[in-house]
């Protein structure tokens, strides 16, 4: 895996992945940015919550579980002090199918968070980081 990250002015910068797609990021006006994109700790954030649920909705589908919508919301809490790691990840998933076992919804979100999803395991050597979910049954006809 590889990108290239590059300054463009103020406190903006383009990043190009290796598979060819562009991420802009940007700084908080405190610090020289005009906030016009995602500060890079957010991407590292999102990146996270991507990769869990990606996890989390293979895990399901080879489960055999029908589900029809997948969301997780992270929120977090950062050191005061620099190194601004990450200390405190907290995920909860919203899920939407049809006869969607808690058991193997719960097994899915245990699996990513434990073996599975690279980012969350990275940023557990920092942060305490808890699951949580729900899930909605699918209406007839929805």
């Amino acid at each position: 895996m590889e990108c290239t990250v590059r300054w463009t002015e103020g406190m903006t910068f383009l990043a190009e992945t290796g598979s060819g797609h562009v991420v802009a990021m940007d700084g908080a006006p405190e610090g020289g940015g005009r906030n016009i994109a995602p500060r890079p700790m957010e991407i590292v954030l999102l990146g996270t919550g991507g990769c869990t649920a990606y996890d989390v909705m293979v895990i399901l589908k080879k489960s055999g579980q029908d589900v029809t919508a997948c969301e997780v919301k992270l929120d977090s809490e950062r050191a005061e002090t620099d190194p601004k790691v990450f200390t405190r990840i907290r995920m909860h998933f919203k899920l939407r199918g049809r006869g969607l076992k808690p058991k193997l919804v719960e097994q899915a979100i245990r699996l990513s968070h434990d073996k599975y999803c690279s980012a969350s395991i990275m940023l557990g050597k920092t942060a305490e980081i808890t699951t949580g979910f729900e899930i909605a049954e699918e209406q007839a006809g929805s």
